[in-house]
């Protein structure tokens, strides 16, 4: 079985600047389009804040670990 990816055209409106950046990489060949290019940087956005939130989980279950040793081993000693 496969999953159909439905793809929504949207208008954005980004600083002059911005689209030179990206018509720039464009060109040096790091993507194939300025859709591309955004795509591409929204997914890193996306599994920079995935990152983020199980930092943040980590970092709470360390501390549980402090109080409870006898069940979790904090971050320090792992």
């Amino acid at each position: 079985m496969f999953t159909v990816n439905l793809v929504t055209q949207v208008q954005l409106r980004l600083p002059e600047k911005m689209i030179a950046e990206i018509d720039c990489w464009v060109a040096k060949g790091r993507f194939k389009s300025r859709s591309d290019a955004i795509k591409s940087i929204l997914t890193l956005y996306e599994e920079r804040e995935k990152t983020r939130e199980f930092y943040t989980l980590l970092l709470k279950r360390s501390e549980e670990a402090k109080k409870r040793p006898e069940k979790l081993v904090p971050l320090e000693e792992a």
